[in-house]
């Protein structure tokens, strides 16, 4: 008896795919963002997006959380901002963004851009000795990367170590690039086909004799 194949409705499993496992949904790369939740904590003067610094937050962000979200901050540097913020304003660390005036607003601000003037150690600033000014700074968002653009730039004008790293495409502080990092050909490929030039090449051990002789 030959056996009857029965056709279903189900789509056949892709290639690197389980017939179990079900198919990833097609992501819209066009479609608006989820809009968070209200937390029942906004206010009448609430605002649905804040800039700050030049970073677009929406208002629901809480005031300790928002630091880690500008370039240029990192975690001990929010914790240490964040005590600061709370020490020299009336609002509590889970207040929303949202929720601050103008006023507060600049002075959060002035706390993000001039952190060694509230009591920072120089030793948590990006740029603790600007190489202009001679004077600890901090930079933040455009600033930092424009900051680091044009230190990039001092080191190819000079041809630096650093800078010709930098031009190659390399890694500039001392780490391997056998493994990691590679730019070109690796490694085992040039080695492969420099064994077949080297074989065809060599001469056979007979010929190595009469060229004693």
């Amino acid at each position: 008896m030959e056996k009857v194949e029965e056709k279903t409705d189900k789509p056949k499993a892709k290639f690197g795919q389980n017939k179990g496992q079900a198919e990833a949904p097609k992501v819209n790369p066009n479609a608006p963002k989820a809009v968070m939740k209200k937390t029942g904590k906004e206010k009448e003067n609430f605002r649905g997006i804040i800039r700050i610094v030049g970073k677009d937050m929406q208002g629901q962000t809480a005031v300790k959380h928002a630091l880690r979200k500008i370039p240029g901050i990192g975690h001990t540097l929010s914790a240490s901002l964040t005590r600061i913020v709370l020490s020299k304003s009336d609002f509590a660390g889970d207040e929303l963004v949202g929720n601050l005036t103008d006023e507060q607003l600049k002075s959060f601000e002035d706390i993000i851009k001039n952190p060694m003037n509230h009591g920072v150690p120089t030793f948590l600033l990006n740029r603790p000795i600007d190489p202009e000014s001679g004077k600890p700074m901090h930079r933040v968002m455009a600033d930092l990367k424009f900051s680091v653009k044009q230190d990039i730039e001092k080191h190819v004008d000079m041809r630096s170590y650093r800078g010709w790293r930098h031009q190659m495409g390399q890694k500039t502080r001392g780490q391997r690039t056998r493994s990691t990092g590679r730019s070109g050909m690796t490694v085992g490929v040039m080695k492969k086909s420099l064994k077949k030039q080297g074989a065809a090449g060599a001469p056979a051990a007979g010929d190595k004799k009469a060229e004693k002789k």
